[in-house]
């Protein structure tokens, strides 16, 4: 006796472009933002070979600030400022429906909070920029 033949079933499976998220602002937009980690990552490790400089001396400083002034470097840091902040934008208008932050008991407004936030971000800017100025 032979055994009948027995096949997988078939599934469909639609085929999906590359480009998927180019096709809606809102998927662009996410995208974009999961990539702007990358240059935040990049701003992290270029401030650490700044202060690595400073502390290698006057003449390791200098040598850092000329291969910062390249063209290549400096087009470089545009891109990754505008990732930048386009990351801390969309941050901090996800925030308020990622915290429940109340107020006498009642939910703050989002505008409440994204506000907040950008004073927060204003004043230790201000004091950065005192500290490094002074």
């Amino acid at each position: 006796m032979t055994t009948p033949d027995v096949t997988e079933p078939r599934v469909h499976r639609p085929t999906m472009s590359t480009w998927w998220w180019t096709k809606k602002r809102s998927y662009f937009v996410f995208v974009m933002r999961e990539l702007s980690s990358f240059f935040i990552a990049w701003f992290v490790a270029f401030l650490l070979v700044l202060v690595a400089a400073v502390g290698r001396g006057e003449a390791a400083y200098q040598d850092f600030l000329d291969w910062a002034a390249a063209p290549w470097m400096v087009a470089i840091n545009l891109i990754a400022f505008a990732f930048l902040v386009l990351h801390v934008v969309t941050w901090f208008s996800l925030t308020p429906k990622a915290m429940d932050v109340r107020i006498r008991g009642e939910k703050a407004p989002a505008a409440v909070i994204i506000a907040s936030q950008y004073v927060g971000l204003a004043v230790v800017s201000a004091f950065v920029l005192w500290l490094v100025t002074r």
